[in-house]
């Protein structure tokens, strides 16, 4: 089967995950990523602490100059400031959606622990080179 007709397959089927119950957990500086993978895909919970940013917490694991994972997520708490290698840079706040291409940096604005929910990007996120 190719990867359209699995995740076809997957949502004829009735399925109930919780981040609870993750069925991987990966820990790195400052932050956490929680994955469950449900109707085919992989989504991941992410939390970030305060004083965390990709370029200082990740960038010293993944070895690449920014981060290369593309994100569509739901911001669920905190502010999270995402600076795209192009030099736009811009704020996330809780109930906000984006859609992140490869090239960007982020980090947590404030003292509250940043919480996303990425519907694309967590599959090798946070995963050593």
């Amino acid at each position: 089967m190719n990867p359209t007709q699995i995740i076809a397959t997957a949502m004829n089927i009735a399925q109930v995950k919780s981040f609870t119950k993750a069925e991987e957990t990966r820990v790195f500086p400052k932050g956490k990523l929680e994955l469950i993978h449900i109707g085919g895909i992989a989504i991941g919970r992410a939390t970030f602490e305060p004083g965390w940013r990709w370029s200082t917490s990740l960038q010293p694991l993944m070895h690449t100059k920014s981060c290369d994972a593309p994100h569509f997520q739901y911001h669920a708490a905190g502010i999270l400031r995402i600076k795209m290698d192009d030099g736009q840079e811009f704020e996330c706040v809780p109930g906000d959606i984006s859609l992140l291409p490869s090239g960007h940096d982020a980090w947590v604005v404030g003292d509250e622990d940043v919480v996303v929910i990425d519907f694309q990007g967590m599959l090798d996120y946070a995963k050593p080179a």
